[in-house]
């Protein structure tokens, strides 16, 4: 499962289920991030690690 932000077709985060971890891609989010914000990777990691289970979850509907 991955996750990928973009704003104005530049990617800004990449999250994968392998790693289980944020990665920013561009310094000015992750500079943003930690002066507005110092947990927003731990909280948005635990986020996204949610959303792959309920998309997880979703995929095996589907495929009933």
């Amino acid at each position: 499962y991955v996750t990928v932000q973009m704003v104005d077709e530049v990617q800004v985060e990449y999250y994968d289920s392998n790693t289980q971890r944020i990665i920013t891609k561009q310094d000015w989010v992750d500079q943003a991030n930690r002066d507005k914000d110092p947990d927003y990777l731990e909280r948005e990691t635990e986020r996204r690690k949610g959303y792959q289970q309920v998309f997880k979850g979703n995929i095996g509907t589907l495929k009933k």
